[in-house]
């Protein structure tokens, strides 16, 4: 029989009866996530009324996926996945259910967070590895696309509903509940995933097989270049983002217009990645993530001009549209990485992602010390176009090396069998 070729949209990732679960766990643990650091947030300047720790809850949450990414990274081999997904929604439950208690101090409440925090990527890793798993090739893309905007929309949504909720409950109420979205996603999990078994380890210690996975990872030459156009990309895109506020006060406008400031680019990155699903063949996204990565920066060169609020925000748009270049990254990561060691790829791409952008504010931050913060933008602009052209990701194979044959799925009763409704 022959094979229909696929079109690589979003309805190709749907299809899958696996991907659908893993995509409705992953929107209720991402909203859990997001209304416990708010809550988290306010409830640790009830307890001190100082904003500096207040604050710090949003960015003791970089740290832990340097370690997680690194030292944790094996546990995506070592356990099979969806025991693996289970158990960090579980222990999210776990940990935010223990900052419920009263009387738990500062310190301790920003140790759980940390705790938190180092089992995002080790999800992270597990999660786009199983994508690979159930999905065809061509659906892998649209997949990790949707992935991303349930990221960037959990961040509206879930301060949209966690403010609602912290207008009726006290935070420890609130981080109550937010402990029984992650169990719910738990349940999802185990009960509508199929069971696989553990992708293969090595030996050993835990934090020395994952540091030998990173090395692995790291060693692989077009892989590296991939994840490092990834990560600097990132690095520089998020300079107007961290100088928001002084490049609204420069301008004499109210604070309020930081908000617009803060908003254009991402809405332009979600309208970006859709019409780069809808618009651009799957066949030639990959081909195309450099010169979309270059164009991104275009936009910000011209900050050097000064442009008023109107004119700023549609520069950050358009480059937010460009963040469409992602899409054709993720293809490259799946051509070029061995199967063997996807789940680390992703491990470390989400680790690398989040500090690399943590690192990305800090930098804007302290050179916006010495010069204006639209000199700083410009020079992002220009730092990027000479990044793209130093870390042009490799060409895409002509033909995409055949995965070895997997092991077979031992399914649970309860469980659909492995790729159910993929139309495969």
């Amino acid at each position: 029989m022959s094979t229909i070729p696929r079109a690589g949209r979003y309805r190709d990732a749907f299809a899958s009866a696996e991907f659908r679960a893993l995509f409705g766990a992953f929107v209720v643990s991402m909203l859990g996530y997001v209304v416990a650091g708010l809550a988290l947030t306010v409830l640790v300047y009830r307890q001190t009324r100082s904003p500096l720790l207040s604050a710090l809850v949003f960015t003791a949450t970089f740290l832990p996926y340097l370690f997680g990414g690194t030292l944790l990274s094996g546990l995506v081999d070592r356990v099979p996945s969806r025991r693996l997904l289970v158990g960090c929604d579980l222990g999210c439950a776990a940990i935010v259910a223990a900052m419920t208690v009263p009387g738990v101090p500062v310190p301790a409440l920003f140790a759980l967070l940390f705790a938190m925090s180092l089992l995002t990527p080790v999800a992270t890793g597990a999660r786009g590895a199983l994508v690979a798993d159930v999905l065809p090739p061509d659906a892998v893309v649209p997949a990790r696309s949707l992935l991303r905007l349930v990221g960037q929309g959990a961040q509206v949504a879930g301060y949209a509903a966690g403010g609602g909720l912290l207008a009726a409950l006290p935070p420890r109420a609130v981080l109550g509940v937010e402990a029984v979205t992650f169990t719910a996603s738990a349940l999802v999990l185990r009960v509508l995933l199929a069971r696989r078994p553990a992708r293969g380890g090595a030996g050993g210690s835990l934090a020395g097989d994952s540091l030998r996975g990173v090395t692995r990872v790291l060693a692989n030459g077009p892989l590296r270049r991939v994840l490092l156009l990834g990560w600097l990309v990132p690095f520089l895109t998020t300079w107007p983002e961290a100088l928001a506020a002084p490049a609204v006060a420069g301008r004499g406008l109210p604070a309020s217009a930081t908000g617009w400031w803060l908003a254009a680019d991402p809405v332009g990155t979600v309208l970006g990645e859709l019409a780069g699903i809808w618009l651009i063949p799957a066949a030639r996204r990959a081909r195309l993530s450099a010169p979309l990565a270059a164009c991104g920066f275009v936009p910000l060169a011209f900050f050097a001009v000064r442009p008023p609020l109107v004119p700023a925000l549609v520069l950050l748009t358009a480059a937010g549209l460009c963040g469409a270049y992602v899409l054709g990254l993720d293809q490259l990561l799946l051509d070029v990485t061995p199967p063997e060691l996807l789940g680390r790829a992703y491990a470390l791409n989400s680790a690398g992602l989040m500090v690399t952008q943590g690192v990305g504010f800090a930098t804007a931050g302290a050179l916006g010390e010495f010069v204006p913060p639209d000199l700083a933008i410009t020079f992002a602009g220009g730092t990027g176009l000479v990044v793209v052209a130093l870390c042009r990701p490799p060409r895409r194979p002509a033909v995409r090396p055949v995965p070895v044959a997997p092991a077979p799925v031992h399914r649970a009763p309860d469980a659909p069998a492995a790729g159910a409704g993929d139309g495969t």
